[in-house]
């Protein structure tokens, strides 16, 4: 078959399938004397899978793994193989509108209520009502994905329930002053508000992390989480 044959039959353009070739993902078929690529059924089924792979949010090494283990099996084996990614693609579309189903019922729609379930929960039970650098808080934790979010809420759960709440909105007040009035133990205090399994996340967090929230952050803001991680991290070593 040809170029174009081979992507309508896969549902793709020709450019995709071009580009697919200059990615080293799809091997170019030998030239026929006229010039032609002249692609089979195996060729159908890589570039098939090298679709749904991309789609499933698989990195290009990750797909030239995948790839390598296919092509020393049967043809059979790999078509079971395609069948069971669009299963788990099919899967993941019904989870998706399952949750658009419960949004699409919801009487009013919250700027956290794309984000899980549980982590909306959470997020509305944050204290961050009225502060500055809380809504840009809880802005943040409303990027979070769906995959992450049931163990994001996890950690977030203790800090929405008894005087945690009001320690919570005591030190986004302060924050949002800092740099405006003295405030030598806010760091200190911050600290010791964050403990359990949220502090050892936050003592682990790539340090790129930090660094993109320094510029959203004032610099005596940015200031204030530098000793913080400080000293999570010498509570952590001690």
């Amino acid at each position: 078959m040809r170029i174009g044959e081979l992507a309508e039959l896969v549902g793709v353009s020709t450019r995709t399938v071009r580009h697919y070739h200059h990615l080293g993902l799809l091997p170019e078929p030998t030239r026929l004397p006229n010039g032609y690529r002249e692609y089979r059924l195996r060729d159908a089924v890589t570039l098939a899978r090298v679709r749904r792979l991309a789609e499933l949010g698989l990195s290009l090494d990750e797909i030239r793994d995948v790839l390598a283990d296919d092509r020393g099996r049967e043809l059979r084996e790999v078509l079971e193989e395609l069948d069971a990614d669009l299963a788990r693609q099919q899967a993941e579309l019904g989870a998706r509108r399952a949750r658009l189903a419960v949004l699409l019922a919801e009487g009013e729609l919250h700027p956290d209520s794309t984000v899980a379930p549980e982590l909306a929960q959470v997020l509305r039970g944050l204290p961050a009502e009225g502060s500055a650098f809380g809504e840009f808080d809880r802005a943040l934790l409303g990027l979070i994905g769906q995959e992450q979010g049931e163990a994001v809420a996890a950690l977030l759960e203790p800090f929405t329930r008894g005087e945690a709440v009001e320690r919570g909105r005591d030190l986004y007040a302060r924050l949002d002053r800092v740099g405006q009035v003295e405030d030598p133990t806010l760091a200190e205090d911050l600290a010791a508000h964050l403990r359990g399994p949220l502090a050892d996340a936050m003592r682990e967090a790539d340090p790129a992390w930090m660094a993109a929230l320094s510029r959203e952050m004032s610099a005596a803001q940015v200031a204030v989480f530098t000793r913080v991680l400080q000293i999570l991290r010498e509570r952590g070593n001690a």
